[in-house]
This record gives C-alpha cells, sequence and structure tokens, in this order.
C-alpha cells in the first residue's frame, strides 16, 4: 500500500462525559481520553466491517496493538460535555497504520493525536490481508 494516502473525512464517533471520566476537579482526567479515542478507533473498524472479535477467532488471527501514541492536550473536557471524536486513516504501510485522531467539542478541538498502529499475526507484526487493507484507503471506498 501507499505510504500518503489521499484526504480521507473523518470517521466520528459522538460521546458524553460522565461522572466516572472526570477527576476530582470534574475535569475529564488524563487517561479518559485514552478511552475515548480507543473506542472512535473500534466503531471506525465496526463501520469498515472489521470486527476484532472474528479477526481474533479467524484462522488467520489479526490483532491491533497501539505502538506509539503522540497526545497533545490543547483544552479540558468536563463533566456533561458532548464530544465528538474524529479519526481518520493518514497512512498505511506493510503492517502499519497511522492514524490522526481529534476530540472536539462544539466546534473547538481540544485534544489532538497520532497513533500509529501495527497489525500482529502469530505473535509479529504482519500485513493485513489485501481486502481489508483496502478499507483503510480512502480512493478506494
Amino acid at each position: 500500500m501507499t505510504d500518503a494516502m489521499p484526504k480521507a473525512e473523518p470517521h466520528r464517533l459522538t460521546l458524553r462525559v460522565y461522572y466516572e471520566d472526570t477527576d476530582f476537579s470534574a475535569r475529564v482526567y488524563h487517561a479518559s481520553y485514552l478511552r475515548f479515542l480507543e473506542r472512535a478507533r473500534t466503531e471506525l473498524l465496526r463501520e469498515l466491517g472489521i470486527h476484532q472479535g472474528a479477526l481474533h477467532g479467524a484462522d488467520q488471527a489479526y490483532v491491533f496493538v497501539v505502538r506509539r501514541m503522540e497526545l497533545e492536550w490543547l483544552k479540558p473536557a468536563v463533566m456533561d460535555d458532548l464530544l465528538d471524536v474524529e479519526t481518520v486513516c493518514v497512512s498505511q504501510r506493510g503492517p502499519l497504520l497511522t492514524l490522526d485522531q481529534r476530540i472536539i467539542r462544539d466546534g473547538v478541538v481540544l485534544l489532538t493525536a497520532t497513533v500509529l498502529v501495527v497489525t500482529i499475526k502469530d505473535g509479529k507484526p504482519s500485513r493485513l490481508p489485501p481486502d481489508i487493507a483496502k478499507l483503510f484507503n480512502p480512493a478506494n471506498s
């Protein structure tokens, strides 16, 4: 696959901030943002028709593992906020997927993240099967 990908429309997941997501100040606890980002990546896979449970149980089991994340917290989210988490695949090379994610409230970006995901099969980095890999390339959509 190509390293540089055409600009794609981001996948969006809307979620509400609950008490359990916050710290003593009623602001979102820093680790809660990781859960929000993970949920959005999982829902992106589901929208693409990739069900992680099926991949795990398949004869050729594949798993997606986060190798690196770079996050920048710009503004805090607070209890009861309605957030949009945007995710877009910006590159795919071999077993590596690079995803850009943003958490937005009312059009204001609260957090940006770049996530490097590695596809693992039998404990080793492995390319995805072509039929699954093409789902991440917006030019093939």
